[in-house]
């Protein structure tokens, strides 16, 4: 019923598509990243499946994402936000623009927050965000490795001095809740949406407890009926728009 792999994406990808294909409509998956903020979590997608995505694709990202949500996360009408470079309308390259607009003007059945920026990822602004994979990736190896630099700067400065060490020591619940927020680990695996089948994508690097993340998501997606859900939604949306550009 499902895979995870810490294998390369990309081959990961091409094997998954070769074996369980796409769902109708969907030209290539999108991957799902789960991202802890301050607010709880939120799904990021697409983290790096496929580079650039046009107005339709992002649209179908957006649908697969909010279905992905209130499976995992158990929220009746997940909020969805499209990134961008700014809030405004007029902001963001074309296909954004267009994405926007379809979801704003077409009566589909999803809590289309507007445009969102890359600070209000860490904020958790929405429960879902949308991008294309080149941005989404980037947006996640930065969140990843900004995270490694607090921990080891903070590491760093409380090694100086005595004094560090005991305020530290006195700290020691809220610096532990801090590293376990921001441990990636606990976020690790991501799932591959738009394919007849669930796949988790593991970090390569990760420790057994990141694996067992993966594999944990991957059970609670098979249980939840993910990929029928998806279909369903993806299915009632297209005809919805379709009616809608009658």
């Amino acid at each position: 019923q499902v895979m995870v792999s810490a294998g390369n994406t990309g081959a990961l990808m091409a094997m998954s598509m070769f074996v369980l294909k796409t769902m109708p409509g969907i030209k290539r998956p999108a991957l799902a990243a789960i991202w802890p903020t301050r607010r709880g979590r939120s799904i990021v997608l697409d983290v790096g499946a496929t580079i650039g995505a046009d107005a339709e694709q992002l649209v179908d990202y957006a649908i697969m994402g909010e279905a992905m949500a209130r499976s995992l996360f158990g929220i009746g009408r997940p909020s969805v936000g499209l990134l961008n470079v700014g809030v405004e309308e007029i902001k963001g390259v074309e296909e954004v623009r267009a994405a926007g607009a379809i979801l704003k003007a077409a009566d589909l059945p999803i809590a289309y927050h507007g445009f969102v920026e890359g600070d209000h990822i860490g904020e958790g602004v929405v429960d879902v965000f949308v991008t294309e994979g080149f941005t989404g990736n980037i947006a996640l190896k930065t969140a990843e490795g900004t995270a490694r630099q607090i921990v080891s700067t903070l590491k760093g400065e409380i090694d100086k001095s005595i004094v560090h060490k005991l305020g530290a020591l006195l700290a020691r619940p809220a610096f532990m809740a801090l590293k376990k927020k921001l441990d990636p680990a606990r976020s690790n695996g991501a799932v591959f949406l738009g394919l007849n089948g669930v796949v988790i994508k593991s970090h390569g690097g990760t420790d057994a407890a990141g694996f067992a993340n993966a594999i944990g998501i991957a059970v609670d997606m098979a249980q939840s009926n993910l990929v029928e859900k998806i279909a369903h939604d993806l299915t009632a949306a297209k005809r919805t728009h379709q009616r809608a550009s009658a």
